[in-house]
């Protein structure tokens, strides 16, 4: 039986005493805020999952990048995560880049990956302990990555793809940005977006700290996806595509996947299609 993604803080508890859970803070800034880490907020038991460090590939002119299956590996072996782990994955904000977590887990073969709905400030808000120091790794893991390929795509796969219509590209960047009204905030890209592709700015999935209900995100996602198709999610440099590609992941569509360059490679690429509407 499929098992959503999203778990409340009574599921994590349970996945956290019964299955002994690997819990994982995924938190990064976001584009025009920073978190404030001077005194660190954090479930007990936390290790870091630094996406933006070790997780990205810096050989990459782009943000973010993902990181080969053998780094993946190596990294996520050090998190002490083994082939059968359940891994919780949350961060500081609420739901930002805990989704980009989750997504690049089940890229990598990963089945049992939870995102905590509401992130740190739900743990807060039901009570439970908040501590302010990251765990240790009990040790050494031995995942091995087996990359599931239906769940990322490339620019030249895109392109090349671009006159089917065995997909839909749904885009998180706000109306602005999409519709090439409001400048981008990262310099050197054009403003617009992908061909044949519809905005969903990935805050109108989230009720304030958590996703919205079922029944709310269906009205969001109407005429945005299609679940007899493969629906690829874009974004600016991949972290908020997450989000509404777990949204959609919720509504039962398995066959979800995310260009990982998103607009910080698309836009800056003079030869890239793009349409201002």
């Amino acid at each position: 039986m499929r098992t959503s993604a999203l778990i409340s803080t009574d599921q994590a508890l349970k996945l956290i005493n019964e299955e002994n859970a690997v819990v994982l803070d995924s938190t990064i800034d976001k584009v025009n805020q920073k978190m404030d880490s001077s005194k660190l907020e954090l479930i007990p038991n936390s290790l870091f999952f630094d996406i933006e460090g070790v997780f990205s590939d810096h050989e990459s002119s782009f943000p973010h990048t993902m990181v080969s299956p053998e780094k993946f590996s190596a990294e996520a072996k050090k998190l002490g995560i083994n082939q059968g782990s359940t891994v919780i994955v949350y961060d500081r904000w609420g739901v930002y880049s805990s989704p980009r977590a989750w997504w690049m887990f089940r890229y990598m073969g990963l089945e049992k990956v939870y995102v905590l709905n509401g992130g740190e400030p739900a743990w807060k808000a039901a009570g439970l302990p908040i501590v302010d120091e990251y765990g240790d790794p009990e040790s050494l893991g031995n995942f091995k990555a087996k990359p599931n390929y239906e769940w990322f795509i490339s620019k030249e796969e895109l392109e090349e793809r671009l006159g089917d219509d065995d997909f839909t590209i749904t885009d998180a960047r706000s109306a602005g940005r999409f519709h090439g009204t409001a400048p981008e905030p990262r310099e050197g890209l054009r403003s617009g977006h992908i061909p044949n592709s519809k905005n969903l700015p990935f805050d109108q999935v989230l009720d304030g700290i958590t996703y919205h209900d079922p029944m709310e995100l269906e009205k969001l996602y109407e005429g945005k996806i299609d679940s007899g198709k493969q629906n690829i999610f874009t974004c600016g440099s991949g972290i908020s595509a997450a989000i509404i590609a777990l949204g959609a992941y919720e509504l039962g569509n398995d066959y979800i996947t995310i260009y990982d360059g998103s607009w910080s490679e698309w836009g800056a690429d003079p030869d890239s299609a793009v349409v201002k509407d």
